[in-house]
Formats: C-alpha cells, sequence, structure tokens
C-alpha cells in the first residue's frame, strides 16, 4: 500500500511549507532514535517521518507526489518511458504494446505506400527507399545493431537531517533513513566533521537514485540542520556562554568551573565584574579543519536572591548610595 506522506505528518494535504516543517519538527524530536534507544517501532517511525518531509518540504518533489504518489521517484528516475500500441499493425500486431526500435517502419510504409526496398514512388529521395531512410533515423542505437545509448548517472537525493549542537561544535556520526523508489527505508550513516555550520552540505557518494540502464547511481546531498544548546551561542568560530554569579562572587571574585568541548576548565571572574562583562578562554571555541581555532567567551551575568529580606534590600540601597557611578550615561537611541 502506498504510504500517505501527509497522514504520516498529520498535515491536511494543502498544508504550508511552515506547517508541514512544524509538524516534522515537533515528530522528529519525539521519536528520534537517541530518546528512544531501546525501541525499534521508533526508529522505524522515525525513518518514515524524515522520508515524508523530504518529499513534502521540497515543492519540485511535492508537486510530484500529488500527482503521482510515493512512486513518482520511478516515474521520474530515467525520464518518460513510452508505450505505443498500434492495431491491426504488420504482422498482426494488433493491440501488442512494442518499443519504437523493435518495429520495422521500412516494412510498415512499403506495405502501405510501396517502395519498401526499393526507389519508387514510395520510396525516400535518391532511391535510397523507406529501409534507408529509417535507418538514419534510427541512427547507430538502433535495433539493427551499433552502438547502445551509454548508460546515465543516476540522481543526486536532497535531504536534510538535524544534529545536536554538540555534534555540530565537536563532530561526530549521525544516521537517518531514505525512502527508496520502492518504499525501501535504508538507514544510512554519514560522519559529521567537526565544526560544521548550520545549513552546509554534506555529499554522500553512490546513496542517490539508480542510474538508469545501468548507469553509475547518484548522490545524496545532505543539508545539516544544527539544533539550539540551551546555554552556548555559535558566534563564528567563537563560542558563547552566559554565566550566572552571585552579587558576593562578582563583588569579590572568585573562580568557578566552565564546562568547555574540550574538557572543564577553571574560570577566573576578577572582583567588581559587572554582567556583561566578557572573559576569554583562548582555543577553546571550535576547531574548524586546516584553521585556527576560535575562543570561548564566558558573559558574567550577576544574579540576585529572589528573596531579599527589607533589610538587605536598605544595605545594598546604602552600599550604592556611597558610590558616584553614571550606568547609563551612554545610553542612548
Amino acid at each position: 500500500m502506498a504510504e500517505d506522506y501527509y497522514k504520516i505528518l498529520g498535515v491536511p494535504r494543502n498544508a504550508s511549507q511552515a506547517d508541514i516543517r512544524k509538524a516534522y519538527l515537533e515528530l522528529a524530536k519525539k521519536y528520534h532514535p537517541d530518546k528512544n534507544p531501546d525501541d525499534k517501532s521508533a526508529t522505524k517511525k522515525f525513518q518514515e517521518i524524515q522520508g515524508a518531509f523530504d518529499v513534502l518540504s521540497k515543492p519540485e518533489k511535492r508537486e510530484m507526489y500529488d500527482r503521482y504518489g510515493s512512486s513518482f521517484e520511478t516515474a521520474g528516475a530515467g525520464g518518460p518511458q513510452y508505450t505505443y500500441t498500434w492495431s491491426g499493425g504488420p504482422g498482426g500486431a494488433g493491440g501488442q504494446g512494442f518499443s519504437p526500435e523493435d518495429f520495422d517502419f521500412s516494412q510498415f510504409f512499403g506495405e502501405r505506400f510501396g517502395g519498401a526496398t526499393g526507389g519508387g514512388a514510395g520510396g525516400a529521395p535518391g532511391g535510397g527507399g523507406f529501409a534507408d531512410l529509417f535507418k538514419q533515423f534510427r541512427g547507430a542505437g538502433g535495433a539493427t545493431g551499433g552502438r547502445t545509448a551509454a548508460p546515465k548517472r543516476g540522481g543526486d537525493i536532497a535531504h536534510e537531517v538535524q544534529i545536536p549542537f554538540v555534534t555540530a561544535v565537536s563532530g561526530g556520526q549521525v544516521e537517518f533513513g531514505v525512502q527508496r523508489p520502492s518504499g525501501k527505508v535504508d538507514t544510512l550513516s554519514v560522519k559529521i566533521p567537526a565544526g560544521i555550520e548550520d545549513g552546509k552540505k554534506i555529499r554522500v557518494r553512490g546513496q542517490g537514485n539508480p542510474g538508469p540502464r545501468g548507469g553509475t547511481p547518484g548522490d545524496i546531498l545532505l543539508t545539516v540542520r544544527v539544533t539550539p544548546h540551551p546555554c552556548f551561542q555559535r558566534r563564528g568560530n567563537h563560542l558563547l556562554v552566559r554565566v550566572p554569579v552571585t552579587l558576593g562572587e562578582a563583588a569579590a571574585g572568585t573562580k568557578i568551573d566552565l564546562p568547555t568541548p574540550r574538557g572543564t576548565v577553571a574560570l577566573t571572574v576578577p572582583p567588581g565584574a559587572s554582567s556583561g562583562t566578557k572573559l576569554r578562554v583562548k582555543g577553546y571555541g571550535i576547531v574548524p579543519p586546516r584553521r585556527p581555532a576560535g575562543d570561548l567567551l564566558a558573559e558574567i551575568q550577576i544574579v540576585l536572591p529572589k528573596d531579599l529580606s527589607p533589610a538587605d534590600r536598605e544595605t545594598l540601597h546604602e552600599i550604592d548610595g556611597r558610590y558616584v557611578q553614571e550606568p547609563r550615561k551612554d545610553l542612548r537611541w
């Protein structure tokens, strides 16, 4: 039974691209193998979701799917396949399908117009007759011999995969499902290079559509989408992390353990650090291939207690009054 991609994603057939993407992200998060390590049915469901999104998120693929169903890639893999029928043709071929290469046009036109082998009234100019004329039409690749059509390379498949922020920074492996024209879903694994950016493409060679007439298969062009991290952000090859500290730690200075892609480091917070102060840890950012490593930028955020007593508030107000400050002097539109 043909798969209904709209039903798999739970969207109507007139759903917008935004609705399709939203449904995909919700389902992919729910059935991702990382969240269901021991559930094979969840893995299968995740692969079906990936296959449906790959088709419905591409306007040209979606149009073909709406027209031909889930077998559209088979119909389009090698171009249109034509079948000709003839009622009452030569040799009693009535109603049987045949290919143009298998049909003797010279005999057919000769029987009806004369001059099948000679240059009579029905023959081709120059006395060659219909036999010679149709040899020219059929060319070197015709049924009479000569070169056959060269094998063609299979088409590429555009696919998209979601990876965690940590994998994008440090590299790793990711698995994804690809639905074949037969309906079978293949699970493939691809290496993610360290430092890859959101939207970059990885070419998976030889895993695309099969080549017509024995040609080499195409590739998969895998677009990488990086999920956000709850604490870290990317700024080029630098990493930015906001580090909460208490009022006392900011005032007196302290050392804190800071997690990084290369392990935990001791970060020194100088006395009197204000919120927004950035402390640089050189070389602990993203390490892209054949390029210098970025830095880690730790931005200080002072966190006040939520339940300050009235007396403590008054004490802080008194301390504040002892110092002349203009913290908003440079604030302007």
